[in-house]
């Protein structure tokens, strides 16, 4: 199987959105346990003083699902929905950015200095598109094309065209059912 990982800028948004499998309604953020153990293998230790985990979840989840229906639109070539732009906007905004300068002269997007918990996550997924963006990248994260599946690949082919996370499961049973439908209609 082809390797359908995001470049490391796009890779946290990957992990954050596969943490959900469709087809089987298992969330790994839900699981017990989960939501910690994604927060500390992603570089944001814990939840901040005074935010319930309940809470965290529920603000995860809904950045999972826009950043899903961002995905999704990549693939489909269209605008991303209004409702899931909306909460992108209003999720990102509440994890400012601050452009770091090296020493010599390069420069990076960084979480701004005191963010902690889901904000310094949110953050990092920010910078990380802004990146992807910058170079190109962006467009090229993509949600499965099949409504059972959604799972987010990173699109490697050549003319970045491709529809489905593996054409061995999903792009196999969507070419069955269009050629079942032919045969159907004749």
């Amino acid at each position: 199987m082809t390797d359908r990982s995001a470049p490391d800028a796009l890779l946290l948004v990957q992990d954050l959105v596969n943490t959900l499998d469709i087809e089987t309604g298992a969330d790994a953020l839900t699981a017990e346990g989960g939501l910690h153990a994604f927060l500390r293998g992603h570089g944001a230790p814990d939840l901040v003083p005074g935010t319930s985990a309940a809470e965290a979840l529920r603000e995860l989840q809904e950045l999972r699902e826009a950043l899903r229906a961002a995905c999704l639109a990549h693939n489909v070539r269209a605008a991303v929905p209004e409702e899931a732009a909306r909460t992108l906007d209003r999720l990102l905004a509440r994890a400012p950015l601050v452009l770091a300068v090296a020493p010599d002269g390069g420069a990076a997007l960084r979480p701004a200095p005191g963010l902690e918990g889901i904000a310094r996550l949110t953050a990092r997924i920010s910078a990380g598109i802004a990146t992807a963006v910058a170079d190109g990248t962006w467009p090229r994260l993509k949600a499965c094309e099949a409504h059972d599946c959604l799972w987010v690949f990173y699109d490697k082919s050549p003319a970045g065209r491709s529809r489905w996370c593996t054409m061995a499961v999903c792009g196999s049973r969507a070419k069955m059912r269009t050629y079942r439908a032919r045969r159907a209609e004749s």
